[in-house]
């Protein structure tokens, strides 16, 4: 008998998904709540895992859009396996008629198939700039991918285990001589992710609904929100300090390293405590204030932008936003973030100084009222009483909703928010 694998439901407002990854093949035995698919989904990503234990038949095909409650796969709970695991099954296809073998005196000429592996321009960009850096053997590795190819995680895989690779066969005299594969430059590298132009110079790309979400937001934020950003600039001096001074010690008790972020998470809910309007939202006609602080901090992935929520931040220490924010980064980056950790945030910090950014106005995050803008640290000539010193300096941005927040608040807000960075004892202290 076999048992139903559906789509479950992903969230309130999620109505479909796109089926983007298989992690097991048709026929192969699968374990209870093992992950056997990957979903795409406007908030996230979210594997499926198998409702029971037994061999795999899979009904969708990777990129098929699928609705909440439609059947994906089957598993035979009596079923034989007939796929070893992480091997993939290519499609069945008719076999080929072996051609007679040459005679022992003909030249040992060969042409390549299209699809054979060990050509490197046959790879993914993603795939064939790994191949290269690494001077893999493209047919000595493994493909898990559709039909066998080889995917990123594969190549990536190799390179980790440090496998070796052999030398290439020198091609035969008489065959057709192969251009020298190149090596891309970093800087172009980004197009060669896009994959081939058509010959007008263009490619067109469905967006995913990741991106669709993120782009009917922002949308939204600036057609319904009164934006308005104020500026302020920091002297980090002391924590950087601090930081130097505490850190191994600080790795060592809590088993995580001591960042910035910390710093500027303690001092957002210092600061909106005392202008909670800065933390609230409307609705309507009405105004939502928020007891407790839900801090969404911007995590920047392949996919495009996510942004992670710290429940009440308000109880944690530095540890404990630090190892959080550790997770959440990654399980952001990897796709395994659950729509929870995703939603109810009350106010967001956003990172850009992380690429080198100096001075920005962010985008607030519907429905907040705020949202904070770290940028780069750089040094700079300041003027510390009487006398000129070259200081590590921050420009801090507040982007916040006027229709809510005044421009008092706001830049009071941020004043409280220098105050505390640039004196840290206060945060310790809560004054």
């Amino acid at each position: 008998m076999a048992t139903n694998v559906d789509v479950p439901a992903l969230g309130e407002s999620v109505r479909e998904a796109v089926l983007i990854k298989w992690h097991k093949q048709d026929g192969e035995a699968v374990a209870v709540a093992e992950p056997i698919a990957e979903l795409e989904t406007d908030k996230a990503n979210v594997d499926v895992p198998a409702p029971t234990a037994g061999v795999l038949q899979r009904v969708k095909k990777e990129g098929d859009t699928v609705a909440i409650g439609e059947t994906i796969a089957r598993i035979d709970e009596k079923g034989t396996a007939t796929a070893k695991k992480g091997t993939p099954v290519a499609p069945a296809a008719p076999a080929p008629t072996p051609a007679p073998a040459p005679a022992q005196s003909a030249a040992p000429s060969r042409i390549p198939p299209a699809n054979d592996k060990s050509k490197p321009q046959d790879l993914r960009p993603s795939v064939r700039r790994i191949v290269e850096e690494k001077q893999l053997d493209p047919a000595k590795i493994e493909g898990t991918g559709p039909g066998g190819k080889i995917t990123k995680e594969d190549a990536t895989g190799v390179a980790d285990r440090g496998a070796p690779t052999p030398a290439p066969s020198p091609a035969p005299m008489s065959a057709k001589p192969q251009a020298a594969p190149v090596i891309t430059p970093s800087s172009t590298r980004a197009l060669e992710e896009i994959g081939d132009f058509d010959p007008d110079g263009t490619k067109r790309v469905p967006m995913s609904k990741i991106r669709k979400k993120i782009a009917e937001r922002l949308v939204q934020a600036q057609q319904t929100a009164a934006i308005l950003t104020t500026f302020n600039e920091v002297d980090m001096s002391t924590v950087i300090d601090l930081r130097l001074k505490f850190k191994e010690k600080f790795e060592k008790t809590h088993g995580v390293g001591l960042g910035f972020m910390s710093f500027f998470a303690r001092a957002c809910v210092m600061a909106l405590r005392e202008f909670p309007r800065v933390n609230a939202e409307i609705d309507g006609s009405d105004v939502i204030y928020h007891e407790h602080v839900n801090l969404g901090i911007a995590v920047s992935t392949e996919r495009g932008l996510a942004v992670p929520v710290l429940r009440h931040v308000e109880k944690m220490g530095f540890a404990k936003i630090e190892s959080e924010i550790k997770r959440l980064a990654a399980a952001t980056r990897e796709g395994k973030l659950s729509l929870e950790e995703l939603s109810g945030g009350t106010f967001t910090i956003t990172n850009g100084g992380v690429f080198g950014s100096l001075l920005s106005t962010p985008i607030l995050n519907p429905p907040q009222s705020g949202i904070l803008g770290m940028h780069a640290i750089q040094k700079r000539p300041v003027a510390v009483g009487e006398e000129i010193k070259i200081r590590p300096m921050m420009y801090i941005a507040l982007s916040y909703d006027h229709r809510l927040v005044d421009g008092r608040e706001s830049v009071s807000f941020l004043v409280r928010l220098k105050e505390y960075l640039e004196d840290p004892t206060r945060l310790m202290l809560e004054i």
